[in-house]
Parts: structure tokens; C-alpha cells; sequence
């Protein structure tokens, strides 16, 4: 008697002080407290091992897919002698069963009631804590196992007090062209690129810092000064696995950086997020800039974005914005042979030069609409000089890359022209070589469905994309115009490598069949260099800058120009 109620007195002292650690509800299983006891009142009652099972749900559990949990093992084979199932109100389900082996004494229906009390206690212990686990793992990670942006806010929130991100840098960034990737080498190869791609920067970046997706190839990482430069190398190009076999794809982003300054505090999550990912946007539409930072400049040039991104609606009711003209010449006859149409906006009787209001217009779908409008008006005027018995030429309309994704383009485009009955011979659009983050499928239909309809099509700024053989290889363009960045200076002689450049990218033009310009000619020297290579046709401030149409059509009634 005496020493069965030592053995209990024992048992209810371990007891208390487990009922004590776990009604702590931020103590963990796993602590060593917790376990030290579980371990000494299994020995107590002989028992060689227990299990715990967690399913989210009764049907994950009747499948068997859970988390198995060893409570405690003594190496020794047994029989299980006791199960106990918890069932939560979320209906996540944890089961833990007892085991002993054959060579002790089964238990006592009194030592039953105390194992299966202890077992009970564990188990809402331990469901309580997978559940906190469970929302852990529901709210801050996306299906995929990333962190997700609720992660970067509360991470934010943590260290947003003032000084609390000293030395550190916020960044977004948005990897290019990834659905070539998937297309080239399978989805699979590509969630795995980005594992890899996460993975990397996310053990660089360490305790001093986190990662988190946005969605997609979007992800934004807040690390310390000392790791941006790398950091940023490597988002500039870096070379990722993406296959067992060790295959490496390439991949380059489009990066906002903000670096935090001292003593600065967040006064809310979107405070940095807003100013990395208006970086970014910028970084992702201006051309050949492929990281951006967040400074005072940027902060003037939002506030004119928003104030553009406002009065535009306005404006193009008011009709503000009109057409110059910039001929295009034949450099053996002096003729113009065709012109560019080139958008001015005129507001309070001041001109807003374009890379003021083009680059934001290309922000949103607003661009769409001030391309239809400057077709439309380009029309009127071919449909003028037509009905006034004037020359007509071919006119070029630059398309913005914004267009390709839609399917309704091509019927707009013919509306406008048809509606002012213009023959489609008179009508060329220009599109963007730096146009490669749309697939080429799309940009294939759009050139094939305007050439069916007549119209001719033309790459701008041939050279500057990363894919120009590939997109004149892919796509039937009429005419490839040369960028002036290919155009030899004046110093530069025959051996120069960009004279070199120049003369095989003119060959290689008219050995295809196409219609070769070369824009930005500016002296006498340069219009020597496309006599030497054959090449007829130019556009530059030698001939004429963009002219308002009135004085275009003086050009065009000169017939020629002295060449």
C-alpha cells in the first residue's frame, strides 16, 4: 500500500508539472521540459514506446497523410495496449498510442486511468500546437511553400520601429521573359528554377533579413547594405539549375531597391512596399535600365506620373496632342519616299517633351488609346492629301508593346483606317524591337494578320533587343529600322567594329528581302557611310527633324531635297 501511494503521490507530482508546461500556450512540444516529463511516466508504467499522429483532417487521416511524432521509445518491441483519438473543432485530428513489450507487467486498470489522463493531456497539448502551426503555415506561405507577403508585412512590423532597419535594403523584383522558361523546359523545370532561385538569395540574405513571393516570378527581400551588390549581380544575371542533370538556364530581372535610411520608420507595411514596387514598374518599362532606386528624383517623377496618369483623359478630349511628321528620304533621288508620325502634346501652350508623358502613358493602357488616336489622325491627313489631289506616301504609326495582348487589335486597327477609307499601301506600323517579354506567338499574329490586311510592318530600333536575329528569323517583317547606335561616327573608320556592324546588318537586310532605313543620320559623313553599303533609304535631323504637318506638306510639295 505504502508503495503504491509513493507511486502515485509521483505520478500526480509529474502530472501537475506537465499540466503546468502546457498550459503554456507559446511552450512547443518538443521543449525539454515537456519531454523529460512524458519520458518519466512512460518508464513509470513500463511502457516501451508511444506514437502520435496529426491529420488536418479525418479524411487526410484515413489516408494515412500526417505527421508522425515518436513520444518515446525505448528500442524495445511491444504491442499496443492503448489509444487515444482528439478531435479539435477545426477537425484536425491527433491520435497517440502506447506500446509495451511482452516481458512486463500489463497494466493496472488504476495505472490505465493514469496513462490514458496523461495521454489526453499531451494531446490537446500537442494539437493545440500543430494548429498554431497549421495557421502559421496558412497565413504566411503561399501553396507552393514560399513566404508570402502577410510574411514581408509582419516581418516589417517587427523591425519597423524607428532604427530598427538600419543598414538594411528593401527590394522587388520580377523575373524576365520566365514563360519562355516554362515553354522551353517544361513547368516543372521551372518551379524548380525558382527553388533554386529562392533558395539561393533566401541563405544568402540568412537570419539578418527574409524573402517572401508576391506570386508568380514576383518576389520581394529586405537584407543588410553589405549583401546588395552581390544581391543585385545576381539578380542582373544569374545562372540557375533547373534540371537533376545540372542543365542551367540563364535568368535577369527587373529590380526596385529602396535602401532604408537611418532612423527611418514604417508606419505602415505599404510605406517601403509602395516605394520598391513603383522602382520596379519603372525598372520593368524603361527600356534598357534593369534596376532602379528609390530616391527624391523618383518621388518627382511619381508625383508627375500621377499628375500625367490625371489630365490625360482631358487632354486627348481637348486634343492636344498632334502629329508631327518626320520624312524619310531616298538618299539617290532626295525623295521622300514615306514619314514618321511622332506624337507632340502641346498643354498651355508649352510642347511636354515625350520621354515626359510616353514612359508613364506606357504604365498603364493609356498608351492604347493615345496610339488609336494618333492613327486616326495620320489617317485624316493621308485622306486629305488624297482628296486634294497631293502626293501620298506611306506614313509609319509606333504601336506600344502594351497592344500585343490583345485580340481585338488588328479589327480596331482596320476600323480606324477603313473608316476614313484610306488604302492600307499608305499605312505602316512600327513595332518596339524591345518588345521581347511578349511572346513571340503574339507578335508573330499581329505582323501576319497586318501583312494579310496589306499593311506594312516594320521593327524599330533593330539591335537593341537581346533576341534581333531571332525576331527577324521568326517574324515576317517589310522593313527593319537600322538604330542609330549601329550608325559609325564620324571618326570611326572602316575597321571599327561599328562600322563593321553596320555594313553586315545592311547586307543581311537586303539579303532577306527587306525594306532597310537607318534613322538618326546627322552629317554628311554618316550619309557617306550608307552610300558605301547601299543602303537608300535614311531618316535624320540632316534631312528634317519631326515637323508639325503644315510644313511637312511644304516637303512634300518640294518634290526633293538637295542631296
Amino acid at each position: 500500500m505504502v508503495e503504491s501511494y509513493e507511486k502515485d503521490m509521483q505520478f500526480y507530482k509529474l502530472y501537475e508539472q506537465l499540466a503546468s508546461l502546457t498550459s503554456n500556450v507559446n511552450a512547443k512540444p518538443d521543449i525539454p521540459g515537456t519531454e523529460a516529463v512524458l519520458n518519466e511516466i512512460a518508464a513509470m508504467f513500463r511502457l516501451s514506446k508511444g506514437i502520435t499522429n496529426f491529420y488536418r483532417n479525418p479524411a487526410d487521416e484515413q489516408r494515412g497523410i500526417g505527421e508522425t511524432m515518436i513520444s518515446y521509445d525505448t528500442g524495445k518491441e511491444g504491442r499496443p495496449v492503448h489509444t487515444v483519438r482528439f478531435v479539435t473543432r477545426l477537425l484536425s485530428v491527433t491520435t497517440m498510442t502506447v506500446y509495451m513489450s511482452d516481458d512486463v507487467e500489463p497494466l493496472t486498470e488504476e495505472e490505465l486511468g493514469m496513462v490514458d489522463l496523461t495521454m489526453r493531456t499531451a494531446l490537446v497539448f500537442i494539437s493545440r500546437n500543430r494548429l498554431q502551426d497549421m495557421a502559421e503555415q496558412l497565413a504566411f506561405y503561399d501553396d507552393a511553400g514560399y513566404r508570402n507577403i502577410r510574411s514581408f508585412f509582419r516581418y516589417m512590423l517587427w523591425c519597423g520601429q524607428p532604427g530598427g532597419l538600419d543598414g538594411t535594403v528593401a527590394v522587388n523584383y520580377n523575373i524576365r521573359h520566365f514563360s519562355l522558361v516554362n515553354d522551353e523546359y517544361g513547368r516543372e523545370a521551372g518551379d524548380t528554377v525558382l527553388k533554386n532561385h529562392y533558395s539561393h538569395i533566401a541563405e544568402r540574405i540568412g537570419e539578418d533579413g527574409m524573402i517572401a513571393r508576391l506570386g508568380g516570378d514576383s518576389f520581394v527581400f529586405i537584407c543588410r547594405k553589405e549583401l546588395m551588390d552581390e544581391l543585385l549581380d545576381y539578380l542582373t544575371e544569374a545562372d540557375v539549375v533547373c534540371r537533376p542533370d545540372g542543365t542551367k538556364v540563364k535568368l535577369t530581372a527587373s529590380v526596385g531597391v529602396f535602401v532604408i535610411p537611418e532612423g527611418y520608420a514604417v508606419n505602415t507595411p505599404n510605406d517601403i512596399m509602395g516605394k520598391i514596387m513603383y522602382a520596379y514598374r519603372i525598372a520593368q518599362n524603361g527600356g534598357n535600365e534593369q534596376i532602379i532606386f528609390y530616391d527624391d528624383k523618383l518621388i518627382s517623377r511619381k508625383n508627375m506620373a500621377m499628375k500625367i496618369q490625371q489630365i490625360f483623359p482631358e487632354a486627348l478630349k481637348n486634343r492636344e496632342f498632334r502629329v508631327f511628321y518626320q520624312p524619310k528620304v531616298n538618299i539617290i533621288t532626295g525623295e521622300i519616299c514615306s514619314a514618321e508620325a511622332l506624337c507632340r502634346w502641346f498643354r498651355d501652350g508649352k510642347i511636354v517633351p515625350p520621354m515626359e508623358f510616353i514612359p508613364i502613358l506606357e504604365q498603364t493602357s493609356d498608351i492604347c488609346k493615345l496610339d488609336f488616336y494618333m492613327l486616326d489622325l495620320v489617317c485624316c491627313d493621308i485622306r486629305r492629301w488624297l482628296d486634294e489631289g497631293r502626293k501620298a506616301i506611306r506614313v509609319s504609326i509606333n504601336l506600344s508593346r502594351k497592344h500585343m495582348m490583345d485580340h481585338r487589335l488588328l479589327d480596331t486597327i482596320m476600323t480606324i483606317i477603313d473608316r476614313h477609307n484610306v488604302p492600307h499601301e499608305y499605312i505602316e506600323i512600327e513595332l518596339t524591337e524591345t518588345t521581347t517579354d511578349v511572346e513571340f506567338r503574339d507578335l508573330r499574329r499581329v505582323v501576319g494578320g497586318l501583312q494579310d490586311n496589306n499593311i506594312c510592318t516594320s521593327v524599330d530600333d533593330f539591335g537593341m533587343g537581346y533576341s534581333s536575329l531571332n525576331l527577324i528569323r521568326v517574324i515576317p517583317w517589310n522593313v527593319l529600322k537600322v538604330d542609330r547606335s549601329f550608325l559609325p561616327l564620324d571618326s570611326e573608320g572602316p575597321d571599327n567594329i561599328r562600322s563593321i556592324m553596320f555594313k553586315h546588318v545592311v547586307s543581311m537586310a537586303k539579303e532577306l528581302g527587306l525594306e532597310c532605313i537607318v534613322e538618326g543620320v546627322e552629317t554628311t559623313a554618316q550619309l557617306g557611310i550608307l552610300r558605301e553599303n547601299s543602303c537608300e533609304l535614311a531618316q535624320g535631323f540632316l534631312f528634317d527633324c519631326p515637323l508639325p504637318v503644315d510644313e511637312f506638306e511644304k516637303r512634300l510639295d518640294m518634290k526633293k531635297y538637295e542631296i
